[in-house]
């Protein structure tokens, strides 16, 4: 009897202390794949924040060449906003989807992996 006893109160803690450990490894992956996706976005953030600074000094360029052709300067910066009205119209009625899975496969890909 006495020895049963021994026996299941071994066993509670060594079930304890693999539930603990068990917890510490869900804790470390989880760490793992917050961080990933965390430095993933930052690196990608400034990436797009980089890109973002070039395309508005473009446009403001051709903005600026583009009303000294027209003769007016404000000319050149109307026809720069319909160039990307015109953009935006055509990856929002043709693109929008194929853009919307992509993105939710990549940031479901990165948090499973």
């Amino acid at each position: 009897m006495e020895e049963n006893r021994h026996t299941i109160e071994s066993l509670l803690g060594e079930a304890t202390e693999f539930g603990k450990t068990s917890f510490e490894l869900v804790k470390l992956k989880m760490l793992d794949k917050t961080s990933d996706f965390a430095s993933s976005c930052i690196s990608r953030s400034l990436i797009y924040l980089l890109l973002l600074a070039f395309v508005l000094f473009l446009s403001m360029g051709a903005s600026f060449w583009l009303g000294d052709l027209l003769g007016k300067l404000y000319y050149g910066f109307f026809a720069v906003a319909g160039f990307y009205g015109l953009v935006m119209f055509v990856l929002r009625v043709f693109m929008f989807n194929w853009l919307k899975r992509v993105m939710g496969n990549y940031f479901i890909k990165k948090i499973l992996n």
